[in-house]
């Protein structure tokens, strides 16, 4: 946090956010939908380059996991039961963040662990009260169900997993060690070995900005704008300690480093990366 008001600012929102991942672009879409939102985002588009086909591609995620344009490339603190190793914790710094580099798999939680949480307190997140936010979203190409959805943004598919004989023998071998075979990993029965469910459509990777912030961009251009290559400095707030704006400083390759000014008329959401 930091106060330095009395500024102009080169841009301004009703809402800004701080970090087009996951759930900065759920996050846009929903706001936008009535109130202008100015969405940042440290890295780079994952539209428009030469390379952009990485982010397309399912078979090409390593190349994305191994490059720094795209990944903050974090390390792991030193692991004692693995010779003090420091393992490789890949997060995405692109449009759609990790959703866009990640290895596709679509598995929700334990259904238990939800009620478990709302056992503990948290009340309005049983897995009751989560499944129809889970379908909302999901568009299954096997349809909608009692678990799964049917018309939502984020396109979820099973490919041909059940015509590889791989896929099938391994699953075999894992009923034939006693444990039950599921026909949905996200359904009734979650445990067990089954064909599991890949965020990809039509053999194409399809990440959080492809699923809620493409298909808006135009047509609400006039209150959805989306800043890209620009790293967020500081939260800048007024003496009452409410945030007004933030900081931002082009990425190194830009030709300019001064630190703009970017204002927030009702309010900063500093997601980056937290969900």
């Amino acid at each position: 946090m930091h106060r330095r008001l009395h500024r102009a600012a080169s841009k301004r929102a009703d809402y800004i956010i701080v970090g087009g991942g996951s759930a900065g672009c759920v996050l846009a879409n929903r706001l936008s939908k009535s109130n202008s939102v100015l969405l940042v985002e440290a890295g780079p588009s994952d539209r428009g380059k030469w390379d952009s086909w990485k982010m397309k591609m399912p078979a090409a995620l390593t190349f994305n996991l191994a490059d720094d344009k795209y990944n903050w490339a974090y390390k792991t603190v030193p692991q004692v039961h693995l010779d003090n190793r420091r393992l490789d914790w890949p997060r995405g710094r692109v449009l759609g963040g990790s959703s866009s580099l990640n290895a596709m798999v679509y598995i929700r939680g334990h259904a238990q662990d939800y009620d478990d949480w709302e056992a503990a307190g948290a009340k309005g997140w049983s897995y009751a009260d989560v499944l129809p936010y889970f379908k909302r979203a999901q568009s299954h190409a096997l349809g909608g169900d009692t678990y799964r959805g049917g018309d939502g943004p984020l396109h979820v598919s099973r490919g041909s997993q059940r015509d590889q004989v791989l896929f099938q023998a391994f699953i075999d071998a894992g009923v034939q060690a006693g444990y039950p075979f599921t026909d949905d990993m996200n359904g009734f029965q979650q445990e067990g070995f089954g064909f599991m469910d890949s965020t990809i459509h039509n053999g194409v990777r399809w990440s959080s900005s492809a699923a809620y912030l493409h298909p808006v961009l135009h047509e609400r251009k006039d209150r959805l704008s989306v800043v890209t290559d620009h790293l967020v400095h500081r939260v800048v707030v007024d003496d009452a300690g409410t945030a007004q704006g933030i900081d931002v400083q082009p990425n190194r390759h830009s030709k300019s480093h001064d630190i703009e000014f970017y204002q927030a008329d009702k309010e900063v959401c500093p997601i980056r990366g937290h969900l």
